[in-house]
């Protein structure tokens, strides 16, 4: 469990990252699915990217600490704002759900 917690914390965090990014958007969002989905795989993907650089992810000795739940809450929604409006500005407009 201890080695999914972190990746569930940066998926969550992603979702709700772009919904954020998505409501202040305003006329860019993409729905409430299409923002909690990209968010969510922005937010899988820069949480993974922060644990390959070591700035994330679980604490050497297996364990988690609350420095590795605070950089998986803040690289995932960071992540999964970014991606959700990269999406926005390539789709070039928006999608209501």
């Amino acid at each position: 469990m201890e080695t999914w917690l972190p990746l569930i914390i940066q998926l969550v965090s992603g979702a709700i990252g772009g919904n954020i990014a998505g409501s202040a958007m305003k006329g860019k969002s993409l729905g409430g699915a299409g923002n909690s989905i990209a968010g969510a795989v922005g937010g899988g993907l820069l949480g993974q990217l922060l644990n390959l650089v070591g700035l994330g992810g679980i604490a050497p000795g297996g364990s988690i600490d609350l420095m590795s739940i605070i950089t998986a809450v803040a690289g995932g929604g960071v992540g999964g704002g970014a991606l959700m409006a990269i999406i926005s500005a390539l789709r070039g407009g928006s999608a209501k759900s």
